[in-house]
């Protein structure tokens, strides 16, 4: 949902590529996917707790996004604003986010922007099941790790999406989630960075009011 509108003649679409430069890899897991796997390599890593030191033979495809990530962070040139990991999740219901927490309140209050703005776009967002912590277990997750190495003007999240169901707010009937519906929140996702980025008024020719893409 994500890549399609992107790529699309949406007016969205065509103010976000006029302004940003989005690098997507589709999928990190390839071969365990092939498999049958949703979270475990060919070889049995789950690469999600490598980020600190992946092996170029074990575990190429992080090995390659990680080293892509450094150069463009070191490169004055860039600046490096959002990771976005996408998941799904086995357990829990509707989208919603895994970010970090820091010493830095302002910091801190900043990164609970974007998930805010994507749940009134989304109404299969949850805010009030995305999270912030540092917990020892997602040490080795690309969120946890490249929030530690990234400066304070980076935003490093999970982006984790039920397998099945979603239920809307004020509601209590959970609606399975279908083809159509995983690709609708793709395209609120990103949608929603033409709000974060009119919000912080780097989008600052105007603009026609544009429809919801819901």
């Amino acid at each position: 949902g994500i890549i399609d509108f992107l790529v699309s003649q949406h007016p969205i679409a065509k103010v976000l590529r006029d302004h940003l430069v989005f690098k997507i890899a589709p999928m990190l897991n390839p071969d365990g996917v092939y498999l049958g796997n949703y979270r475990c390599s060919l070889m049995g890593f789950d690469l999600n707790r490598h980020w600190a030191n992946p092996s170029p033979w074990a575990h190429p495809t992080l090995h390659g996004v990680k080293q892509l990530i450094i150069q463009m962070y070191n490169n004055p040139k860039i600046n490096l604003e959002f990771y976005i990991d996408i998941h799904a999740h086995s357990t829990m219901m509707n989208g919603f986010m895994y970010g970090n927490i820091f010493e830095d309140e302002e910091r801190f209050q900043r990164q609970a922007v974007f998930p805010k703005l994507l749940c009134q776009n989304a109404e299969d967002f949850s805010y009030s099941s995305t999270s912030f912590n540092r917990d020892a277990v997602k040490a080795g997750t690309g969120r946890r790790f490249l929030g530690g190495l990234l400066n304070d003007t980076s935003y490093c999240y999970t982006l984790e999406v039920s397998f099945y169901s979603y239920v809307v707010g004020g509601t209590t009937s959970a609606v399975p989630y279908t083809e159509e519906a995983y690709m609708k929140l793709g395209r609120n996702v990103a949608r929603t960075f033409l709000d974060y980025y009119r919000l912080n008024a780097l989008v600052e020719r105007p603009l026609a009011p544009i429809p919801k893409t819901r």
